[in-house]
């Protein structure tokens, strides 16, 4: 009789589970693949590696098994690919300018260099995804190429600061100012992925920070300020000249404002017109996704350990 009941019961709750996971299907909104508007254009061999290695996340061309529509790995599923495209959508992108499209390659090479691309719980299931070192030799190769092609415009001139007299706010709410200029340099840099020179300056709260290694976390008020030039002309000599001006990044420390990007602030304006990056707020959460990799640092790429 107990055998019977224990039957009963098992069977009874495998219904109301296998119930629950229709219920549950059917309420989840199905994933789907929108029209592509502009895709990656590259070279063939660059194209390739980016297929087979992330566009079933990061473009409209996600290959939907029958699986991807059951609760609850339809929720996970769904989510994954949805934050992936918003990073980066190789089926948008037509509509990122240059200087964008060689800052993504470089961030998504970069990923996958420090084996955080593709994600381990997707190359589980999709070991064909995983990246040879000669694919990545091949990316690493074709973003010097592109760089090689963005900084051919040779001009011998000082690095310049740009100044403006008229309010330039970033979607956040983040104003532009000049008062930079009179900070203390913390460091000038190069990169050479993607053809850039840059100075950063700190004010006296980053400045003092750094000197008393304060910086994980930042104290409230640290404000630090990347300024960006293209390379330029390179003499006999070596050195290197800047080209046109690029763009001022701005990061402001403030744990309470910025609570959902780890306490900072972000703003970005390009050009010598100062255009705000970023169509709305969300655009801070990119910025800190790629800051995560200076997490050390309290998130702050290109800094000195010590200031005199």
């Amino acid at each position: 009789m107990y055998f019977f009941v224990e039957k009963k019961r098992v069977v009874v709750i495998l219904l109301i589970s296998v119930v629950a996971v229709w219920i549950l299907t059917a309420l989840t909104p199905p994933l789907t693949n929108p029209p592509s508007t502009g895709e990656f254009d590259g070279p063939d061999s660059v194209q390739r590696i980016f297929k087979h290695a992330c566009y079933d996340c990061h473009s409209n061309n996600t290959k939907l098994e029958w699986y991807h529509q059951v609760a609850p790995l339809s929720w996970k599923i769904s989510s994954d690919v949805l934050e992936a495209r918003r990073h980066l959508n190789f089926s948008h992108w037509d509509s990122l300018s240059a200087a964008d499209q060689r800052s993504k390659v470089w961030y998504a090479v970069n990923m996958i260099e420090q084996g955080k691309m593709p994600r381990r719980d997707y190359t589980l299931l999709h070991p064909s995804a995983k990246l040879s070192e000669r694919e990545l030799k091949v990316l690493k190769n074709y973003i010097v190429t592109i760089t090689n092609v963005s900084s051919a415009q040779p001009k011998k001139q000082m690095l310049k600061p740009v100044v403006v007299h008229t309010s330039k706010e970033s979607p956040n709410g983040i104003q532009y100012f000049s008062d930079y200029l009179t900070w203390k340099v913390i460091v000038a840099t190069n990169r050479f992925d993607n053809g850039t020179m840059r100075i950063i300056y700190g004010n006296d709260i980053a400045v003092k920070a750094i000197q008393e290694g304060n910086i994980n976390p930042w104290p409230n008020g640290a404000v630090i300020v990347k300024v960006v030039w293209d390379e330029g002309e390179q003499d006999e000599d070596g050195n290197i000249y800047p080209g046109d001006f690029n763009n001022v990044q701005f990061m402001i420390r403030d744990d309470e404002r910025f609570k959902r990007t780890e306490g900072w602030g972000f703003a970005r304006f390009n050009t010598s017109q100062l255009i705000p990056y970023g169509k709305d707020v969300s655009f801070e959460v990119d910025c800190m996704n790629c800051h995560r990799l200076a997490s050390a640092n309290g998130f702050v790429f290109d800094i000195p350990t010590k200031m005199q």
